[in-house]
């Protein structure tokens, strides 16, 4: 399966038109026009047909995520203070 067939897929099973797709691509800061996704979507034998990079495919995944669970919390907890607060014993030990 190619990367065209997995964003054919997706745009079909979450009902998406090639300018939502183009805006979820801009929440992972990549660009892409309407009429090169357009080309995305042709068939293999098409003059204008393009293939998928996995660049834009990874970004339009990255880009889903946001879209879907909205923007990311930038606020990282320290994993020592994650695990202290599951177990009150980690606490009381120094590194």
């Amino acid at each position: 399966m190619t990367n065209n067939d997995i964003l054919k897929k997706l745009r079909v099973a979450l009902h998406l038109r090639n300018d939502e797709i183009s805006e979820i691509l801009k929440l992972a800061n990549f660009k892409a026009s309407v009429s090169e996704l357009g080309a995305l979507f042709r068939s293999e034998d098409h003059p204008k047909f393009k293939a998928c990079g996995d660049q834009l495919l990874r970004n339009f995944l990255d880009g889903l995520i946001i879209h879907m669970r909205g923007e990311r919390d930038e606020k990282k907890d320290n994993p020592k203070d994650t695990k202290a607060k599951q177990n009150p014993q980690i606490k009381n030990k120094k590194d």
